[in-house]
């Protein structure tokens, strides 16, 4: 008995831990930016939304945007891990004007749906903190969302 008690108690444990490692901060976000893409009253039939809010939780996901729409993110880092800033591949996004300040270290920016079609957003950060006179890896942590636009 004392063994499936034991057993029990340290599988609940795991769960609760890798359950809690895939709702991380990214390392610098405050609680109340862990918002997922939130879709607008004006979502369509579609599916699509007209404006979309990401942050570094959004790493991996595919929304879908009607054009004339904005997406706004904001990738939170630090200065020993900055975030490089976003790009935007294809033709349906255009960059715009983000209009505010950024900390040291996070990548901000604003994307207008001008185009049917598909874009992929992206960034890259260093996996470890570089400070001068200690060893780092070399390696990057990529961040990227999948845009598709359509018409309203």
């Amino acid at each position: 008995m004392r063994r499936t008690t034991f057993h029990q108690v340290t599988v609940a444990m795991a769960a609760l831990l890798l359950a809690g490692c895939g709702t991380q901060s990214d390392g610098g976000a405050p609680d109340g930016d862990m918002v997922s893409p939130s879709p607008s009253p004006t979502a369509t039939a579609t599916g699509c939304t007209s404006e979309a809010r990401l942050t570094a939780a959004d790493d991996g996901r595919t929304i879908c945007l009607t054009t004339g729409g904005q997406i706004r993110l904001t990738l939170h880092g630090t200065t020993d891990r900055p975030w490089a800033p976003v790009t935007a591949t294809g033709s349906a996004l255009k960059a715009a004007n983000a209009g505010i300040a950024v900390r040291p270290g996070d990548a901000v920016a604003a994307f207008d749906a001008v185009a049917p079609g598909t874009a992929q957003l992206s960034s890259t950060r260093p996996l470890c903190a570089r400070r001068p006179g200690q060893n780092s890896c070399l390696a990057l942590q990529n961040w990227t969302v999948t845009v598709t636009v359509r018409k309203p």
